[in-house]
């Protein structure tokens, strides 16, 4: 069953088409990696999902639902989530904080309220709301770190920190861009397993990565773009050994 749809999207800067006619289909359940040179379009089509841009043509439906153009905080309340390939976290908040500021998200109150806790009610969901940003720290394994400032945490556990947030909004996909990149091996392993246990969850997952191990590794299916079209789509083994993929992309020192 498809949770996510892209069909014959195209979207243009200008003069420049950064993505041709792309189509593709996230099956509920899976974890779908989209790979491809620097500059193939991975970010924009992620861009496009989420709001950020609106495509040029073709249609975007999620859960059956037509999503192309709608903006950004209407996308992430409809259920996608989704981490940045450049972190973005509020360095100076706690990192509990910062997993609370994407459960906001999903609450019914007023922010504001909810900080200095003007109602019951909103006294009530800000409980709620506490209770699911603990959950989805102990869900990446930084329980342990909830007050401790975001900007102090090492690279790898702000990636994951990332991820948190992004679990926060209780998401039906998660969007991972870039997830492992500046990590080192064991980080990596960690990440691998963490992703894995995601899924287990319920929660679908959609990533763009460049460590091809780790993408053969995790993948159920894999899509390929190059020059902004999609130009090979399948399972590891398929990828691993599809000449326009070797040629585009992986080249013959490639480790997958």
């Amino acid at each position: 069953m498809a949770i996510l749809e892209l069909n014959n999207v195209s979207i243009r800067f200008g003069g420049l088409i950064a993505l041709n006619n792309v189509s593709l289909t996230v099956t509920q359940g899976s974890i779908h990696a989209l790979i491809g040179p620097n500059g193939a379009g991975k970010s924009t089509l992620f861009n496009l999902i989420t709001g950020i841009y609106r495509p040029s043509a073709g249609t975007i439906s999620f859960k059956d639902m037509p999503i192309g153009g709608a903006p950004p905080f209407r996308i992430a309340t409809a259920g996608i989530g989704r981490t940045f390939q450049n972190i973005r976290l509020f360095g100076d908040l706690t990192v509990l904080d910062n997993v609370l500021i994407g459960a906001h998200s999903r609450g019914k109150q007023n922010l504001t309220g909810a900080l200095l806790g003007f109602t019951t009610r909103v006294r009530a969901e800000e409980g709620l709301l506490l209770d699911l940003a603990r959950q989805s720290l102990a869900t990446v394994g930084l329980s342990y770190r909830s007050f401790e400032l975001a900007g102090n945490l090492p690279y790898g556990e702000q990636r994951r920190l990332e991820i948190a947030r992004a679990l926060s909004l209780q998401p039906d996909l998660l969007l991972l861009d870039e997830p492992a990149a500046g990590m080192n091996p064991q980080e990596k392993a960690e990440l691998l397993t963490m992703v894995k246990r995601i899924r287990s969850s319920g929660i679908t997952v959609f990533l763009v990565e460049h460590d091809m191990k780790f993408v053969m590794n995790i993948s159920d299916l894999i899509t390929v773009l190059d020059y902004g079209e999609k130009i090979a789509e399948g399972v590891p083994e398929q990828i691993r050994n599809n000449p326009s993929v070797i040629k585009a992309y992986l080249g013959g020192g490639s480790q997958c």
